[in-house]
Formats: C-alpha cells, structure tokens, sequence
C-alpha cells in the first residue's frame, strides 16, 4: 500500500501560489483542490485567506477572465455563464456586475456563426420547423430569447 505524503499548509501555499501565478482561479478552485489533499477547513481557510490578501485570488479578475472565456471560446450564452459562475459559488453580486458589463451586441455576435453553421447541417421539413429548432439550439447554449431571436432576424 502507497503511503500518501501530508502536505503541510505552506507546501499548500506554495503549490496554489504558482498555480494561481499560471492562470486565474477562484476560491472555490482552491478549497476544492485542498479539501481533495486531506487538509483540515481551518487550514484551507488560512491559505484561501493569505492567497486572497497576497492578489493571487481576486474573485472579480477571476469573473471577468471566466466570462470572457466562455463567451469568445466556448461560446455559451448568459445564462449557461451565470450557471457556471454559480456552481463556482462566486458572489452573485460580482457575477452579475460583470456580466451586465457584457453588451447585447456581444453576445449576438458570438451566436450569430453557430446559428448559421447549425442552419447548414440542420433538417426540417419547413422554415418554422428550422427556425424553432435553431432556438431550441441557442437555449441549450445558455442564449436568452432575446439575444436569440435578435440573432435569427439578422
């Protein structure tokens, strides 16, 4: 049987500091990653609190790094953002504030090429069968029916 190591708090410092020096990461990123080494929660509180002081974490940064990402990358609408953001338990405050930073424009520019791929490769026996489906299709990628109905009269 392989013993596993006990890592110690500044060892757990050390570890998330060049991770979060790497790429942006939020506190709920951290505490997982500890709480999956063993560590005790007083622990992770006290290393999650020095990564904050120090600016490795800022949840903000993080929000407007993740939302920028998903939007221009994975292409997903608002609402699959908030989700995401909510699973990640970031402050629905900070979330919403970067979001709303977001234009209409954005978003329909994100949605507009995935209509028209989605319209080639799509079969339907008629224009209002093609045209819920492509809706059915921007839902499920996290677009309002705003955004999506803007997009589909462009």
């Amino acid at each position: 049987m392989i013993q596993k190591k006990e890592i110690t708090e500044e060892g757990a410092y050390m570890q998330l500091a060049s991770l979060c020096a790497r790429g942006e990461h939020c506190r709920h990123d951290m505490m997982e990653k500890m709480r999956r080494w063993g560590m005790s929660e007083e622990a992770q509180a006290r290393v999650v609190e020095r990564l904050v002081r120090e600016r490795y974490v800022d949840e903000e940064r993080y929000t407007r790094a993740f939302v920028h990402d998903k939007l221009a990358y994975n292409k997903w609408g608002r609402r699959k953002i908030e989700q995401a953001l909510w699973m990640k338990h970031i402050d629905e405050e900070i979330s919403q504030r970067v979001l709303d930073e977001v234009a209409d424009a954005d978003y329909v520019a994100a949605l507009r090429p995935l209509l028209q791929q989605k319209r080639r490769c799509t079969r339907a026996s008629s224009s209002y069968e093609l045209n819920q489906k492509l809706v059915r299709f921007a839902l499920s990628r996290g677009f309002t029916y705003d955004i999506v109905m803007k997009s589909l009269s462009l």
